[in-house]
């Protein structure tokens, strides 16, 4: 524990809020390979299984939403994401960490769709599922447009500029974008901050 920070105590028994985290995924959970297709090559950034478990133990639902325009486009199916998010998923649980529920959009962005980040409809869709107050909710992104996303939806946004990239997510910000409330220089040192803005 940091002793010029510690870490806050969690929420009451009897809270009746239902706070989460979205979290973004390649780039931000794990290395971002451009269109990762085998689950075999999943490996997660240092930090974030004791992230996602602090966050947890604190209270917040922890959710991933991901653009995984890879399935449209034909570099894989639904079922290598699914098969990804299982091993993303036991990789977690034998660090006593988990995700609460996956949410994808498997569209281009040519579609126009109306889930794919930083439009908000999966978003929508895990607050009405999970029961998710947005005033007490964060997102940790490592791209201009989960930052878009959050701000749209009143989160308190938090950028981990993707090692993968070498910070193309900085990059990315122009003065026309919104500034995320939080940069952090990694996914454990945006879920502290979190905490102690919580």
């Amino acid at each position: 524990m940091d002793e010029e920070h510690p870490i806050p105590e969690g929420p009451s028994e009897h809270s009746r809020t239902r706070r989460a985290v979205f979290v973004d995924r390649d780039g931000t959970l794990n290395p971002d390979f451009h269109y990762l297709k085998d689950a075999e090559r999943l490996e997660l950034f240092r930090g974030v299984i004791e992230g996602i478990r602090l966050l947890r133990d604190h209270g917040y639902a922890v959710v991933c939403v991901t653009n995984q325009s890879g399935i449209e486009r034909g570099f894989y199916t639904e079922e290598n994401v699914a098969r990804i998010h299982a091993r993303l998923s036991a990789i977690l649980a034998r660090g006593g960490a988990a995700i609460d529920r996956f949410y994808f959009c498997p569209h281009a962005p040519e579609r126009g769709c109306d889930c794919r980040k930083p439009r908000t409809r999966l978003f929508r869709d895990a607050a009405r599922e999970l029961g998710i107050d947005w005033a007490p909710s964060a997102i940790i992104g490592d791209r201009v447009l989960d930052i878009e996303a959050g701000e749209s939806l009143g989160l308190l946004t938090a950028l981990v500029p993707d090692r993968t990239n070498r910070g193309l997510a900085l990059q990315e910000f122009g003065p026309k974008s919104p500034a995320p409330d939080l940069v952090a220089p990694s996914f454990y040192a945006a879920a502290l901050a979190i905490l102690h803005r919580g």
